[in-house]
């Protein structure tokens, strides 16, 4: 009886944890489409893909995050040094980015291997 008490009990807080880290990992995560109109005539994200060079694609997510840190209700607590994001770039390929500085022009740098073509994202 033990057994089976301990074994319901390990079950239950296993579902609890799990839960709990998913919803933890889901809510840190901002993903950006550059298709919508804000960021969709930006100078550095017309063109871009994750076939493009990394330096293009670091200004083109440099644009994106202060378009949304600049129309967001916090400006200055959004997006800080360190966290990261996902750009959705307007072929439908995606990468996630990571913020290195929020003044510089070239200020976020792409996660390795996180670049997922067009051809290859999930629909």
């Amino acid at each position: 009886m033990n057994y089976r008490r301990f074994l319901h009990g390990a079950k239950f807080w296993f579902w609890v944890v799990l839960f709990v880290a998913y919803s933890a990992g889901a809510v840190g995560l901002v993903m950006i489409d550059t298709y919508e109109d804000r960021y969709r005539n930006l100078s550095k994200v017309q063109l871009t893909s994750v076939k493009t060079q990394e330096d293009v694609r670091r200004a083109g997510a440099s644009q994106v995050a202060a378009v949304y840190r600049a129309q967001s209700g916090m400006a200055f607590a959004s997006l800080p040094t360190g966290s990261t994001f996902q750009v959705v770039w307007p072929d439908g390929s995606t990468e996630t980015m990571v913020i290195v500085d929020p003044t510089s022009s070239l200020g976020v740098a792409p996660v390795k291997n996180s670049q997922v073509t067009a051809a290859n994202a999930p629909r």
